[in-house]
């Protein structure tokens, strides 16, 4: 019975995590390209693959959480 709820909540900090890693990324790129607006569409891949990348590992650290009962 505890095991489901300590997964839900690991689950819910991954969720805060990747919200908060995924922000730090944005903000990031965004302040790079309000400084280089001509290297704005090369920051911008570079910021979605970053962010693709926070997002894979927190839905893996969200499966693991799951699975363990």
């Amino acid at each position: 019975m505890l095991g489901g709820s300590i997964a839900a909540l690991g689950a819910g900090m991954v969720a805060i995590g990747a919200g908060v890693g995924v922000g730090m990324v944005a903000k990031g790129a965004l302040e790079s390209m309000a400084r280089q607006p001509e290297m704005a569409p090369k920051i911008q891949v570079t910021m979605l693959i970053a962010a693709a990348l926070v997002e894979g590992v927190a839905l893996f650290c969200a499966v693991i959480c799951m699975l363990d009962k």
